[in-house]
């Protein structure tokens, strides 16, 4: 299995951070755990707050800056409530492209320092709750939610990254 991860840098505090890494082992450990195999791609915007404002305005209509945005290339997602995604398909060539994210610097520093987490620990979760969201997770329905955060937790415990759904 191969993934492909192409960053865009549009802001460079996430370059000199250390994103691309971060990145790397990130997804890399969300396809493990989903045991997907073939090869695959993924494009990832490094960006600020401004961007992500204007991106989740264009797209969900909210004028706000948040920590992460998805955009999956396939519609994975069950009918089923709590059912497991669709595995996506390497031989289909439409399907190797798994689709996009964006990730805002200064929400993810301000939302780790008022959650009292290392900045790492915390993009790399919204690296991994990205990634889940590509594969067809989602967490507007409560089951839905339920399974998404099972997969969070039990990736991030692989990277040694504490459960962030834990109330310190």
């Amino acid at each position: 299995m191969t993934l492909e991860v192409e960053i865009v840098f549009e802001d460079d505090r996430w370059q000199a951070f250390g994103l691309r890494g971060l990145a790397d082992v990130a997804l890399a450990a969300v396809m493990a755990d989903q045991r997907i195999e073939g090869d695959f791609a993924v494009s990832l915007l490094a960006c600020d707050d401004a961007r992500i404002a204007e991106l989740n305005a264009d797209f969900r209509n909210k004028p706000t800056p948040t920590n992460v945005l998805s955009w999956p290339a396939e519609a994975l997602a069950p009918e089923q409530e709590g059912a497991a995604p669709f595995a996506p398909d390497a031989d289909d060539p439409m399907g190797a492209e798994l689709g996009d994210i964006a990730i805002a610097w200064e929400t993810c520093v301000r939302e780790a320092v008022e959650q009292g987490k290392p900045h790492t620990a915390h993009v790399t979760h919204l690296l991994v709750h990205g990634m889940l969201h590509l594969l067809g997770y989602d967490h507007i329905r409560e089951k839905d939610a339920e399974l998404m955060e099972r997969c969070e937790q039990r990736i991030l415990a692989t990277l040694g990254i504490a459960d962030p759904y834990e109330i310190a």
